[in-house]
């Protein structure tokens, strides 16, 4: 294995690299290393079934800091913990799998790195079949919240992650604490493969992965137009009675979405959820909002009035400032008179002397 990659290190055009199923250990990875650091074509890289263990994949991780590696995959390779330094990631990794491992929290605490910043490339990650349990996935959910690259989370196969997990990724994608933290959830993940729990903690029966797929399913059609996802996702969970009732119970939320809006804009919203979700979630949302109604005529009637009352005041104000630069203006002409009369007088005494 050592003489093929000496002989490999010699090539500077070869793009891709199988090593699947071959037995490779750490040392075997540590004789590619010079080959990894020279490879300046190398964009694919395929280690499945090896047993480079977690020494041989940090190794290897490293020795990819300066390559133009895309593409790589060590699944079934026996890793169980992970070092990764974020000052030097492969800037093009965009597509990695890390199935049939044992990677646990500590794992996702390090992967994280690769999804934060503003540098973030990943847009596949794959995580089947490891030991990641409902921390990993806060780990990596936080890490995600503004991340604009990855489009496919795939966690399969843990068994550790619960229906609280789900929540977290759940509410990753859609945050139904506000109109503004749905605006603001991840819009970018298109996929997020988690296994189906039943049975569920909804009371409907409804699993939360039904929800994830309805979120994820928003962003893949709305495509590139992160503002778009978000306000589709506001009209079809946060303006819709009995799907925004479910959410709330799952992620905590004991308000209404109406108690946000203005309440001059109730007119608007409310035919827009006419048009949208049809003549009973208009009537939902009229009885949970009629009292704002009356509030935004009486506050619009109160504003109407206390301008009017300000606005006379202004010209009472005005009338009277006026007033009184005539009468400012009245004692200064005055006082300018006397004292041209005393120069007069100074002046005549000072003859008759």
């Amino acid at each position: 294995m050592s003489f093929l990659f000496r002989r490999l290190t010699r090539s500077s055009s070869i793009a891709d690299v199988n090593f699947s199923d071959n037995e490779l250990s750490v040392a075997g990875v540590r004789s590619m290393v010079p080959f990894l650091q020279n490879a300046n074509n190398l964009t694919n890289l395929y280690l499945d079934d090896n047993n480079m263990q977690s020494e041989g994949f940090n190794i290897m991780f490293r020795a990819l800091r300066d390559s133009p590696i895309e593409t790589l995959s060590c699944d079934s390779c026996g890793i169980d913990s992970i070092e990764i330094d974020s000052k030097h990631i492969p800037k093009n990794l965009t597509y990695l799998r890390l199935n049939d491992n044992s990677i646990n929290t500590d794992g996702c605490r390090e992967l994280a790195k690769l999804l934060q910043g503003g540098d973030a490339a990943l847009t596949f990650l794959s995580l089947n079949n490891n030991e990641i349990a409902d921390d990993g996935v806060e780990i990596l959910a936080d890490a995600l919240q503004n991340n604009k690259s990855l489009t496919t989370l795939n966690l399969l196969g843990n068994d550790g992650i619960s229906d609280q997990g789900q929540i977290k990724l759940l509410k990753l994608i859609n945050d139904v604490s506000s109109i503004k933290a749905t605006l603001q959830s991840n819009h970018t993940l298109k996929y997020v493969n988690v296994e189906r729990i039943t049975p569920s903690v909804l009371e409907s029966g409804e699993e939360i992965k039904t929800h994830i797929d309805t979120a994820t399913g928003i962003n893949r059609n709305n495509g590139s137009d992160p503002n778009a996802a978000g306000r589709e996702k506001v009209i079809q969970t946060q303006l819709k009675c009995k799907t925004r009732a479910v959410l709330c119970h799952v992620q905590g939320v004991d308000h209404s979405v109406l108690s946000e809006i203005d309440p001059l804009h109730l007119p608007e919203v409310l035919s827009l959820i006419a048009q949208r979700h049809g003549q009973g979630e208009l009537y939902a949302a009229l009885s949970s909002s009629i009292m704002a109604l009356f509030s935004s005529v009486n506050r619009e009637r109160y504003i109407q009035q206390e301008r009017e009352y300000h606005a006379a005041k202004i010209a009472e104000h005005k009338a009277k400032l006026e007033e009184l630069d005539k009468e400012l203006a009245t004692i200064k002409e005055a006082s300018a008179v006397r004292s041209q009369d005393n120069v007069h007088s100074q002046s005549n005494k000072r003859r008759r002397t």
